[in-house]
């Protein structure tokens, strides 16, 4: 098992490198110029909750019976910022780039991983947020919190495995900003974000929650907020519903890893 470790090392160890630098590149990059920088990272969040809990829960009454709904709800909007940031930052991060490939030989995956990589960085501090919040609203913790590391790495494989798909295809299709901008909009809603999953009919949850986010999000809030939180697996009856979503994940990842490296090889050439 060491001898493993040390040849995973060796061999990925020019490509750890690069990914470091520019994700501190990346991150810099980000806020440089701006007069509150890094707190952009945890004030953007915060301010779209503000304007949603006003306008969603104070004039629409949305989530009135759900426990602790200021954190139920700023948790979705962190989850769901994470998928967004990352997708759509990743989406445009081999064209960004093209200079650089042309210059330097490289594995082409760095780059978007660097994307992702970044993004990460701003999801824990938001997160760290997100706990405060609990110790403010005194949301007690339980064993199931455990799951949570899980539930994120899910989130991390599903987000990262479309920006892949999505920069391999931006290379050729320049107009797949827009679309994927319209659709993340329109997914936003679709999503149990802004309110509770009990609020839809059960015929259509039962179909909503199949969506990996969707799946992701709810199950989230129910290892972290409130075990009153509807999930997959209440509104299937079973536990092994999960799999389903989670193989749609495992499933993108391969794809978009086949698919993306297939592609790499003409990036210096056309983007």
């Amino acid at each position: 098992m060491k001898e493993l470790l040390v040849r995973i090392r060796i061999r990925y160890r020019y490509s750890l490198i690069l990914l470091g630098a520019m994700v501190g590149t990346d991150f810099r990059l980000r806020y440089q110029a701006s007069l509150l920088g890094y707190l952009w990272t945890l004030l953007r969040p915060l301010a779209v909750f503000s304007i949603l809990y006003v306008v969603f829960v104070k004039f629409l009454r949305l989530g009135a019976g759900v426990p602790y709904y200021p954190v139920y709800l700023l948790l979705g909007i962190v989850v769901w910022g994470f998928f967004t940031e990352a997708t759509t930052q990743g989406l445009s991060s081999i064209v960004a780039r093209a200079d650089l490939l042309r210059k330097i030989t490289f594995p082409r995956y760095v780059v978007v991983l660097s994307v992702g990589a970044s993004v990460l960085i701003s999801f824990v501090l938001n997160m760290l947020v997100i706990f405060l919040f609990m110790v403010v609203l005194r949301v007690p913790l339980r064993l199931d919190v455990l799951w949570l590391p899980f539930i994120f790495l899910e989130l991390v494989a599903l987000s990262i495995s479309v920006a892949f798909f999505l920069s391999a295809l931006y290379v050729r299709f320049r107009d797949l900003n827009y679309i994927w901008e319209v659709g993340m909009q329109a997914a936003f809603y679709a999503i149990p974000i802004l309110y509770p999953l009990s609020l839809v009919p059960a015929r259509y949850a039962r179909l909503l929650i199949l969506n990996p986010m969707a799946q992701i999000v709810q199950d989230a809030r129910y290892v972290l907020i409130t075990p009153e939180t509807e999930t997959i697996s209440q509104l299937y009856g079973s536990p092994w519903v999960r799999s389903i979503p989670v193989g749609i994940t495992i499933g993108l990842v391969v794809a978009s890893v086949v698919y993306f490296r297939r592609q790499s090889a003409s990036f210096a050439e056309e983007a």
